[in-house]
């Protein structure tokens, strides 16, 4: 154990106004299906990654990994894969219900984002770890974990002037594929990010009330 040297006190009202700051901030984020191809400039994504890797995880085994696909051609390949499950995913697996839940937002097989965006970040978690011996060691908690982590990456990439779209297709096993990731690794989300297009829309969506989402005892 080691003496808390991190921590910082604020004022009171000092408080209350970085809390809404940060809400404020947060709340201009919106998820976006449009990129303009312009380069995102070095050394901003290694840092929301850093900060990913500075999220809590259970027992402190950090179960994630995370993969920057800057390559063009390697871009194009995983959207190939992405939109083939894809289109097996709407034609045949979806059912109705997931279909008109997704229907207002516009969506559809075809990811052009997947090509058109500068960076594309692969995250994996780790269902088990691997002893020097290669025996296993128990993960603790790695869903949770991995999911408060992409929280951090998502919140610093939008805090630095990046737009981000989170792609889940289903499944995701072409990822180890094309990424030559071990088996102990599963995708978890394929993170995209970068600029805006110039006439980028998004849907008109409305947020739950505060009262609606939280109870106070």
């Amino acid at each position: 154990m080691q003496a808390l040297s991190t921590y910082r006190e604020y004022a009171p009202e000092v408080m209350q106004a970085r809390a809404r700051e940060m809400a404020q901030e947060l709340a201009r984020r919106r998820t976006v299906r449009e990129f303009s191809t312009r380069a995102v400039p070095d050394g901003i994504v290694e840092d929301a990654v850093a900060a990913a890797g500075s999220a809590p995880s259970g027992a402190n085994q950090q179960p994630w990994r995370f993969v920057v696909i800057r390559d063009p051609v390697l871009r194009a390949r995983l959207r190939d894969a992405a939109e083939a499950e894809e289109r097996a995913f709407y034609k045949q697996r979806a059912p109705d219900e997931w279909l008109r839940a997704l229907a207002p937002l516009g969506t559809d097989a075809e990811k052009p984002f997947l090509q058109q965006a500068p960076i594309l970040i692969a995250v994996f978690y780790e269902r088990f770890g691997v002893a020097p011996d290669g025996g296993k060691i128990k993960h603790y908690y790695p869903h949770e974990s991995v999911g408060i982590a992409c929280g951090f990456l998502i919140a610093t990439l939008h805090h630095a002037g990046l737009a981000t779209l989170t792609h889940t297709p289903s499944p995701m096993g072409f990822l180890n594929e094309l990424l030559a990731r071990p088996k102990n690794e599963m995708p978890y989300l394929l993170l995209v990010a970068g600029y805006p297009s110039d006439d980028c829309m998004v849907p008109a969506i409305t947020r739950k009330s505060f009262e609606e989402i939280c109870s106070v005892l």
